[in-house]
């Protein structure tokens, strides 16, 4: 693999976010010169949303790192255009992300939307998650070496290879040790069953709220998909398709539809 002359670095886990550091060493391992542009603040479950009723700002922290007060689309957004104008980015790498982004995660994730971003804008992308348990350490030293091993793996691919302009990869790594990993399997995209995780309180001025929990139901480990992978200790590599349209359906529609 040939070395790189500049990487963009993002997340939806804020510009102070362990995983970011870890994703910046993955990229200084691989690239000449690494540029992060990240949100101010954690912006989970952001989805692919933009920022387009106020102004955005962007905080340079140091040299090549900007904090943005908006969205992981924001950020790939402002970077291109904005931090970056002009300049080729060979890759854009989002994450570490604390937290699996497997299955329907895929549609919330600002990680992956990050990715989705610079997918749209002609640039080849890498979502990253490690996977881990809400009360145990996070195992970033997995995500850091097989990041790496994984990420010079995908920058040998092209179209030939299955890695065409309009997929992004998203990786998930297994939470378990880096030497205790399986190896990399190319999974299809899994499903989870709805869940129903709303806690209703009161506040301290007696008014009701509700907040959302982990909307995950049970987890349909069918073979082939990430959700199978990522249980069985293997790293999950699952090509997401920007063409959203239901291609089986499109005749049957157009059959009922059209005049």
């Amino acid at each position: 693999m040939a070395r790189l002359a500049r990487v963009l670095v993002t997340n939806d886990d804020g510009i102070n976010a362990p995983g970011l550091e870890v994703l910046e060493r993955v990229a200084e391992a691989l690239a000449d010169e690494v540029i992060v542009v990240a949100p101010e603040v954690n912006q989970s479950g952001a989805g692919h949303s933009l920022t387009l009723r106020h102004p955005l700002r962007v905080r340079s922290m140091a040299e090549r790192r900007f904090a943005v007060d908006g969205t992981p689309t924001d950020c790939v957004t402002l970077a291109i255009h904005h931090i970056l104008k002009g300049q080729k980015v060979d890759l854009v790498l989002s994450g570490v992300n604390r937290g699996s982004n497997l299955a329907d995660d895929v549609t919330y994730s600002g990680t992956v939307a990050a990715a989705m971003e610079a997918t749209l804008l002609g640039l080849r992308a890498i979502a990253l998650s490690q996977v881990c348990e809400d009360r145990r350490p996070t195992r970033w030293a997995t995500a850091e070496h097989w990041g790496r091993r994984v990420v010079e793996r995908c920058l040998d691919l092209g179209p030939e290879d299955g890695w065409a302009g309009d997929v992004l990869l998203n990786v998930n790594f297994p939470d378990r040790a880096a030497a205790s990993v399986r190896g990399v399997r190319v999974t299809r995209q899994g499903q989870r069953a709805p869940g129903e995780a709303l806690v209703e309180r009161i506040d301290p001025r007696g008014e009701p709220y509700v907040w959302i929990g982990g909307l995950r139901g049970e987890e349909h480990h069918a073979a082939g998909t990430d959700l199978a992978a990522v249980a069985e200790g293997f790293v999950s590599v699952t090509p997401v398709h920007l063409d959203l349209t239901h291609h089986a359906s499109l005749e049957r529609l157009r059959d009922d539809l059209e005049d």
